[in-house]
């Protein structure tokens, strides 16, 4: 009978233990921030030609002459019809206004601007300069970018890894433990590249002529990538 009373009370021992809920897992969460440098391998720029003329007509045909010669001399410098797309039209009127009296139209404003996008950035100096050299009276938005959004994501994903690993064991010794394995690792939201921009500004024909081209450096861009991780805590 002892035996018995022995045995049944190991068991319900053991069975107590079995179904004794775990102890509950300790954990640092931390977040951390890595960085990518990249260089730009595509640039775009806007040039365009704004005329002014007594009527529609007169301001469209030298405005049409003129961006057609421009188009032109693009092309000739090595950018292809690909490459090369219309991006503003505007008609506006010229108006004069006098105190008391309607607005009277003087005459016809036309803008039309074309937007060059290519892959080789060392050409973009010269692209510019041969659109000023060919007429453009008004230029913007020269932006150097990186085409494929994946360079530098692994590099930077393991950079904010790393980060976040250094801080949590260093939180980890802080408090007299040591730090266990990821259990989950989340990242943060896909970071946007805004592209490099300069602005080119337009000058006379006759003075673009005296250049061989437009100075411009497309540097490098840095972007940041951000994850959160749970570490536990031994």
């Amino acid at each position: 009978m002892k035996r018995f009373l022995s045995l049944l009370t190991l068991f319900c021992a053991v069975s107590a233990l079995a179904q004794a809920p775990p102890a509950p897992l300790e954990t640092v969460t931390v977040t951390g921030t890595g960085k990518a440098t990249l260089t730009p391998d595509r640039y775009s720029f806007n040039v365009g030609v704004q005329t002014i003329g007594t009527t529609v007509d007169d301001a469209v045909r030298e405005n049409n002459d003129r961006v057609a010669s421009v188009i032109a001399a693009l092309k000739k410098a090595g950018a292809t019809a690909a490459e090369i797309r219309t991006s503003n039209f505007t008609i506006y009127p010229q108006q004069d206004y006098q105190q008391g009296k309607l607005p009277r139209i003087t005459g016809y404003q036309v803008n039309n601007s074309v937007t060059v996008t290519r892959d080789k950035v060392g050409d973009a100096g010269k692209l510019l300069q041969a659109a000023l050299n060919a007429g453009v009276n008004n230029s913007s938005g020269l932006q150097f970018l990186v085409s494929d959004p994946a360079r530098g994501r692994d590099e930077g994903l393991r950079a904010a890894f790393a980060d976040a690993k250094a801080k949590a064991r260093t939180l980890a010794q802080a408090a007299g433990r040591t730090l266990g394995r990821a259990l989950t690792i989340n990242e943060g939201v896909e970071p946007s590249r805004p592209p490099v921009v300069y602005q080119a500004m337009a000058m006379a024909p006759g003075r673009a002529a005296a250049n061989e081209e437009v100075p411009v450096e497309s540097g490098t861009q840095e972007v940041s990538y951000t994850i959160t991780v749970v570490f536990e805590l031994r």
